[in-house]
């Protein structure tokens, strides 16, 4: 038994050489205030959100603007009219060249729809008084497909259908 006491001894101080190397736990760090995400926006913060930019966009048709488009179109988003699909290049183009004159116009009957956190639907009726290429401009029912990407809500996709007049 002696012989093996210094052994034992020496394999008890080699262990406890790995128990001390081991690393210690630590607490996590605490997340920084500046690091939270914002809060979403409740439905009827977003609803008031888009329908003013959407108001901005119509005014800047009007106006033959094209800042706005710039600033809230999708580059990959698309236009769907008479004349069929266009993209945001195309009517960033066109647009100061319209043969459109509006005096004014009225939304409403505002609704939005959101398909997912960052997907939202929204619909209204609009009603112009005006003429493109010296026709009236009939009431539509338009829908905007808005997008966030970012943390910025952008327009993905636009159409507008007549309004059925009886």
């Amino acid at each position: 038994m002696k012989k093996h006491l210094p052994l034992a001894a020496l394999l008890v101080l080699a262990f406890a050489t790995f128990c001390f190397a081991q690393p210690q736990a630590t607490a996590s760090p605490a997340p920084s205030p500046a690091a939270k995400p914002k809060p979403k926006m409740s439905k009827a913060q977003l609803m008031k959100k888009l329908s003013a930019n959407e108001t901005a966009l119509w005014n800047a048709w009007k106006n033959k603007d094209p800042k706005p488009f710039q600033m809230w179109l999708a580059a990959d988003g698309v236009s769907i009219g008479e004349q069929g699909l266009g993209t945001k290049a195309d009517l960033i183009k066109e647009l100061p060249s319209m043969p459109c004159e509006v005096k004014s116009f009225t939304l409403s009957d505002w609704k939005l729809s959101m398909v997912d956190a960052d997907a939202a639907l929204l619909t209204y009726k609009g009603v112009t008084d005006g003429t493109c290429a010296g026709q009236a401009l009939p009431p539509v029912w338009s829908s905007s497909l808005w997008v966030n990407r970012k943390g910025k809500w952008l327009v993905f996709s636009h159409t507008e259908t007549n309004v059925k007049t009886q």
